[in-house]
């Protein structure tokens, strides 16, 4: 039984990945694609980590897993945003389907 659940825990983790993969490749700008990488991925290999850790049943490993993936939660989010507004202040343009620039006020003052 618990094969069976690490290896559900795989594949919905590596849809997440692939998800966030085609995410990289179909969005228009650089804050788009940092969204889904950041949200996506997170969840993906948040959701694989976990499966280890569920397969190994070991409470080392287990522990291990869980402060992993508080790390992952806690770091993607900040470094995603870090690179996407060192790209809008390097002036990459944005794409025409993302009309909300809250930034450009502030940039303006």
């Amino acid at each position: 039984m618990t094969d069976y659940f690490t290896a559900v825990l795989m594949i919905i983790g590596s849809l997440f990945c692939l998800i966030a993969a085609l995410g990289v490749f179909r969005f228009p700008d650089t804050l788009i694609r940092m969204h889904a990488v950041t949200k996506a991925g997170s969840l993906g290999a948040g959701l694989m980590i976990l499966a280890h850790a569920v397969f190994f049943q070991s409470p080392g490993i287990f522990l291990r897993a869980v402060f992993i993936i508080g790390l992952l939660l806690l770091t993607a989010p900040v470094a995603a945003h870090l690179i996407a507004r060192a790209s809008y202040r390097s002036g990459i343009p944005l794409s025409g389907h993302t009309w909300i620039d809250e930034l450009n006020d502030k940039k303006n003052k």
